[in-house]
């Protein structure tokens, strides 16, 4: 049986999750696309390069974010959100998404994408400094939540093959 997540719920699940999807028209046309993302204080803060999902945010920064946790088919947990893209070119506010973005725990096995540089971790300051990163560093200020999942306890009782 379908859900609704509570408020702590869903907050719970943008916490712990490290890969959402951003959803952005451009033309009338959608664009969905998956992104590593931190979350803190009611936004997600993100990391990337210039490329199609930056162009269309810039133009157009009222954007959707969803992230989903899947067991199997019959327990998942899924969040979508509303909110607006904000890329950030002051020092101290990139440098602070940025600090977030180190926090956040990532799995042992993890790919370069996750990181957010060649040299990896950095350590704040000097050559390997936050100041150092390249890239676009951005985040979506969520307003509106909503969230759904199934849990097999309230699955009628089917067999398994």
């Amino acid at each position: 049986m379908i859900g609704k997540l509570s408020d702590i719920e869903i907050e719970e699940l943008l916490q712990t999750q490290i890969v959402g999807r951003i959803g952005c028209i451009d033309n009338g046309k959608s664009y969905v696309v998956p992104i590593s993302y931190a979350y803190n204080d009611q936004s997600v803060y993100c990391h990337s390069f210039e490329g199609k999902k930056i162009d269309i945010m810039r133009k157009n920064p009222k954007v959707c974010f969803q992230v989903d946790e899947t067991t199997d088919m019959s327990n998942w947990k899924s969040v979508i959100a509303w909110g607006e893209f904000e890329e950030l070119t002051d020092q101290v506010e990139r440098k602070k998404a940025l600090e977030i973005l180190l926090k956040r725990p990532l799995p042992i096995r993890s790919s370069v994408t996750t990181h957010l540089g060649s040299v990896w971790p950095f350590t704040g300051d000097g050559n390997n400094g936050l100041n150092d990163i390249p890239g676009i560093v951005f985040r979506i200020q969520l307003g509106e939540k909503t969230g759904k999942c199934e849990s097999p306890s309230a699955s009628p009782g089917l067999p398994y093959y």
